[in-house]
């Protein structure tokens, strides 16, 4: 589950934020709600809001959620799938013939197609897009050159 924490409910008149009242409500919220959750801190509204607040918030949030970043639901998206396309083990892909599926329940960002073929290329042995009957070819692994006569 992605979950936005937003800082607005915490801010003085919507303008910024008091170390006074973020470090009494870091003491009193019940940060295991969040746990094996992705959560983002963010600020849905436009304020002083010094960095180490985000970061005071992110501590408390890093012993329960699967992992923490910063931006709104939109960058949340972006991080989860990037973090997943790091984490992918590309082994079983060595050498072999990839179709990246192009139609999915869920959305998918754009970056995360961009970065699973920037992970994906240096192992393929081609790289496709779509769906297995129609397939738009993106990239070919050239073939090695055997016994080649240098002289």
């Amino acid at each position: 589950e992605r979950v936005v924490f937003d800082l607005k409910p915490l801010l003085w008149q919507e303008v910024a934020l008091k170390e006074d009242d973020l470090r009494a409500f870091c003491k009193s919220h019940d940060w295991a709600q969040y746990s094996g959750k992705f959560v983002s801190v963010h600020c849905s509204v436009d304020a002083i809001i010094p960095t180490w607040a985000f970061m005071l918030v992110a501590t408390q949030l890093q012993p329960h959620a699967v992992f923490v970043t910063q931006g709104d639901a939109e960058q949340l998206e972006r991080t989860v799938f990037t973090r997943f396309v790091q984490q992918l083990d590309i082994a079983p892909y060595r050498s072999a013939r990839v179709v990246v599926k192009g139609c999915s329940k869920l959305p998918v960002p754009l970056n995360a197609y961009v970065e699973l073929s920037a992970k994906l290329l240096p192992v393929v042995k081609s790289l496709m897009f779509g769906e297995p009957c129609s397939t738009v070819p993106l990239y070919k692994a050239p073939k090695p050159v055997i016994g080649s006569s240098g002289a």
